[in-house]
């Protein structure tokens, strides 16, 4: 049996050898990638369990220079009170969007500043899609867009907002609307309408006739009023998400990819006894077993070609399952 132990280790198997006896492996990790295949399958379930238990969904419409807690929560599991965060706010500094050359949205952008009980900036971040603020387990994704107010003046009178809203258009295009007094008595005004934050705004006398366009900036006379346009005020759409199980979803994920590959790694076995003049060789593999056999033909015949060592008919002495 001098000769078996390196022709096996030859072909990386690891050896083990006691008096006449030997028993020899390889491809061990085969035999882990299963285990690791189902423990990460119970950790991915757990941590889904988690989120769905502790996990919330929110989504927040805040306009240009507002701040906010978060507090618009459309989906929670029956623990994710503790998850809603009462200590910090979220304060939207800037919102804006870029557009192309022919006039549609490129990519609109959210500037947010994450403040203390103190009113203290701790973090500020800008976002985008595909590109959201996390903070303390909680991520604030760029989802939408609208248009919050119009910031007008009616001849030297100072400025005033005035809140917008999305009017129905039954899906055709967003177009936000508000009224305008342009008397004292609120007796008569013109309506506005506005479709995006850069384009020209439409105004409409009390009759529905339109009587004048306007651009932020600029100014147009309705009924011997002087009507200036200061600035469109956006707002941005926020989807906050908690989710304390993703981290154990994705660890479970890698690991299980790690397992399947694993698992494609053949676990061979081979045993051998020399007693009473003869020499017994046996062996397995969990796949692959064509190529185990003649693997285990091959150490054979290589061994019964060694003088020393009389080998009866290697065929005979392998076995496999």
């Amino acid at each position: 049996m001098t000769s078996l132990p390196s022709l096996l280790e030859k072909q990386r198997y690891k050896v083990f050898q006691e008096g006449n006896t030997l028993y020899a492996r390889k491809g061990i990790v085969g035999r882990i990638g299963p285990i690791i295949v189902h423990a990460s399958m119970l950790l991915i379930l757990s941590g889904a369990i988690l989120g769905a238990m502790t996990g919330f969904i929110a989504q927040e419409m805040v306009p240009s220079g507002s701040t906010f807690q978060i507090k618009n929560i459309i989906d929670a599991g029956p623990f994710a009170a503790a998850q809603v965060p009462k200590n910090w706010s979220v304060k939207v500094n800037r919102f804006w969007i870029d557009y192309t050359p022919q006039g549609g949205i490129n990519q609109f952008y959210s500037d947010l500043s994450i403040l203390d009980n103190q009113q203290q900036e701790v973090d500020k971040q800008t976002i985008y899609v595909n590109k959201p603020l996390r903070y303390k387990g909680i991520t604030l994704y760029q989802t939408d867009w609208g248009i919050a107010a119009v910031q007008v003046q009616l001849n030297k009178s100072p400025i005033f907002q005035i809140p917008m809203a999305p009017l129905e258009t039954k899906g055709k295009q967003r177009i936000w609307g508000t009224w305008i007094p342009i008397k004292p008595d609120l007796s008569e005004g013109v309506s506005l309408l506005a479709k995006d934050l850069q384009g020209t705004l439409l105004v409409y006398d009390v009759t529905g006739k339109l009587v004048s366009t306007v651009r932020p900036g600029m100014a147009t006379e309705v009924n011997g009023i002087k009507l200036k346009v200061v600035d469109v005020i956006g707002s941005t759409g926020l989807q906050i998400k908690a989710d304390p199980g993703i981290p154990f979803v994705y660890t479970g994920f890698g690991l299980l990819m790690l397992g399947v590959i694993m698992s494609y790694v053949s676990h061979s076995q081979i045993w051998a006894l020399q007693k009473d003049g003869r020499f017994y060789v046996g062996g397995r593999t969990n796949r692959a077993q064509v190529a185990f056999e003649r693997e285990i033909i091959e150490i054979l015949d290589q061994l019964s070609s060694t003088p020393s060592l009389d080998v009866p008919m290697a065929a005979d002495l392998v076995s496999q399952n």
